[in-house]
This record gives structure tokens, sequence and C-alpha cells, in this order.
């Protein structure tokens, strides 16, 4: 049944949305309907938002943003959403690299990560990008602020050639999930998030390989490479690494299930 709060005041809904994200499932009820009804300008506005929430599109797709870090980061439809779980990768890399200068954010989909790391190192060089053109589009609103640049392309092949040998802190936020594995994902992420995303290939680190074979040329010395992947492909992941010349190193954030390989270059 349609919802429709064309006849009532936005301040008294509260309840209603709440019934109405409650009946599509909405884990969260309560605190999404605080966040329509605060993007809402008009009833007719929060009918649409609520009818875009209630038919399974991602929270983030429909405010048009996600919180990352504090940050407000533009999300449009059909760009992946980026995961709490990833700022442990962030704080990770502003750790091990405190006083980066250059930075790149490579498989970048909105440019969250390259975002929030020049929100915190301040005068960075910052470069991202991602395969996927809405991608590219989100992500260049996100880092505008910060000077970054962004390109479009596969992996290594989009980044400026004299970034060879330069770069600090290189974040890669692969997708990793296991080709067969896709379909099992959550709907918000399966049905509204790009493939190239998600899909990691047969054992879900062909990403992963392939950016790890080619970093130690594009590293600074000290430099370093950080991935997340999941606790199944963490230790394979550091394998990749050793292999391409990294030291390779696992961390692990309990609260935020996070796992993240760091490769140093030497």
């Amino acid at each position: 049944m349609p919802v429709s709060f064309s006849s009532a005041t936005l301040s008294d809904r509260f309840p209603d949305v709440v019934a109405a994200l409650r009946a599509a499932g909405c884990v969260f009820a309560e605190d999404e309907a605080r966040l329509l009804l605060g993007a809402a300008r008009t009833p007719a506005e929060l009918t649409a938002l609520v009818e875009r929430r209630a038919a399974g599109l991602p929270l983030e797709h429909v405010l048009g943003w996600a919180e990352f870090r504090g940050l407000r980061i533009a999300v449009e439809a059909g760009v992946f959403v980026p995961r709490r779980r990833t700022e442990f990768l962030v704080e990770q890399a502003l750790a091990r690299v405190p006083h980066a200068t250059v930075v790149v954010d490579l498989c970048c989909g909105s440019g969250a990560v390259g975002a929030a790391l020049a929100a915190e190192l301040g005068d960075v060089e910052l470069h991202a990008a991602d395969v996927d053109p809405a991608a590219v589009r989100c992500a260049r609103r996100n880092v505008a602020g910060h000077g970054g640049r962004v390109h479009t392309g596969d992996l290594f092949a989009a980044l400026p050639g004299d970034l060879r040998g330069r770069i600090h802190v290189l974040a890669a936020n692969v997708p990793y999930v296991p080709t067969a594995e896709v379909a099992l994902l959550p709907a918000e992420a399966r049905d509204h998030e790009p493939l190239t995303a998600l899909d990691g290939g047969s054992d879900g680190l062909d990403v992963v390989r392939r950016v790890a074979a080619e970093a130690p040329r594009w590293l600074a010395p000290g430099g370093c490479l950080l991935i997340e992947t999941s606790e199944r492909q963490a230790p394979a992941a550091a394998v990749a690494f050793a292999r391409a010349g990294l030291a390779a190193d696992l961390v692990v954030s309990a609260e935020l299930h996070a796992h993240v390989v760091v490769g140093t270059s030497a």
C-alpha cells in the first residue's frame, strides 16, 4: 500500500514514517525516520523519500549522502556506498604515514577515503581513480574541496605517469566478494551498487593481486599500500603483497569487523 504524508505537517509524521519503514523491513527505522524527516522540505518530498527507501533503495542513495569519518560524502544513485568499517583503513593509513603528501584513492567509488585522508593530512596532492564514470563524477564533488583530481580508467592505467615512485599512501578499497557469493549479498548492495565495486573474481582476490603486483612501481620509499578484505581472504592477500616485494602486515578491528592488509615499500 503506497504511503502518503501529503495532508499532514512534517513535525507530526515521525510515528507514521517509522511505521512505514518498519513495514518495509528497515531494522533501524527510528534513526532512518529522523534522517528522512530532516531531508524533506515538504510532505510531498517526505512521501517520495519514504517510498524510495521502502522500495529497497539504500538509505544513502535516498538521502544523497553518507557519513564517513565525520564528513558528509555525496553519494549518487548507482555508486558504491562507503562502509563504516572502511574508516579503519583510513586510520591505519594516517597512523603509518602521518606526514604523507601524495595520496591516491584507487577504486575510489565516491572518493570517501581520499576525502577523509585529505581532511586529516591537510595540504596533500590527492588523486583518485575509478573505472565507473558515475563514481568518478561523484568523487569529483567530494574531493574538490581538497584540490583532488579524479581520473577514469582501470586501476593504475588511469593515473598520471608522473606519480610513479612518489605515492606515500595508496588506498585501494578493491572489490573482494567472490563471484559466486555476489548473489548472496544484501539486496541494497546487490541491486543498487555497481558489480565492478563488488565482484572480485573466483576467490575475490583478482583485483587485490593486480594492485599488489603493480603497486611497488608507484610507491615512494616507505610508502604504504592498504586494502580492505575479509577475514577468510586476508592471509592470501598478505601473501600476494609479499610476493610483490612489499612488507605485509595484517591489522584487524574487532569493533568494526574490519581486516586491512598493509604493504610497505622498501
